[in-house]
């Protein structure tokens, strides 16, 4: 399923709306998006900042309505960039991100604050299940690269720390291993 059809099916079938980052693989929109913010002034929202992890984050948000008809993209209601300055404590280093969006909800529904919070709760959630499935099986290193092969595995593996996290278990790492030594345990999940 593409994203368009994905935008589609989540609109039009389930009634609900979907907030995208726009990356690489739509790099007409990106650079659309990209020029539109180019002169950007003052943000529409600029989050507390925020102190976790030995670094300290400040992110902010444009937001705009005027791309609507000229992005080609099913039920676009806003268009946003989202910029991350990270600082960090030990180093004093800093760094910039800068990342485009695109929502079909619209400014009633969603102000540049929730598109924002939005943004970081997606991110956190991401963070952590790939984290889990990246320590736990090395996927960044898999071998799995054809066809649908690595979406298969990924879901697989998805799958298998789900219902392991559904056990309540201290450590999916230490699960797994154990797991992985008694293999007739595995039995006892399912």
């Amino acid at each position: 399923m593409t994203q368009r059809e994905l935008a589609n099916y989540i609109v039009n079938e389930r009634q609900a709306d979907y907030y995208f980052t726009v990356k690489g693989n739509q790099p007409q929109l990106r650079e659309d998006i990209s020029f539109y913010f180019k002169d950007r002034k003052e943000a529409d929202f600029t989050d507390k900042p925020s102190c976790d992890h030995g670094r300290i984050e400040v992110r902010k948000i444009w937001t705009t309505t005027e791309l609507n008809e000229y992005v080609n993209f099913p039920h676009v209601r806003q268009t946003f960039t989202i910029e991350r300055h990270i600082t960090y404590k030990k180093s004093g280093k800093s760094s910039t991100e800068v990342v485009y969006g695109i929502t079909s909800q619209g400014t009633e529904k969603a102000n540049a604050e929730h598109i924002l919070n939005v943004n970081r709760g997606h991110w956190s959630i991401e963070n952590s299940c790939h984290y889990i499935i990246d320590w736990n099986y090395d996927e960044d290193r898999g071998r799995i690269r054809t066809g649908y092969g690595p979406e298969n595995i990924t879901r697989l593996r998805r799958f298998a720390v789900g219902i392991i996290k559904s056990k309540g278990v201290r450590s999916v790492a230490e699960q797994i291993r154990k797991l992985d030594h008694n293999v007739r345990m595995v039995f006892d999940y399912l």
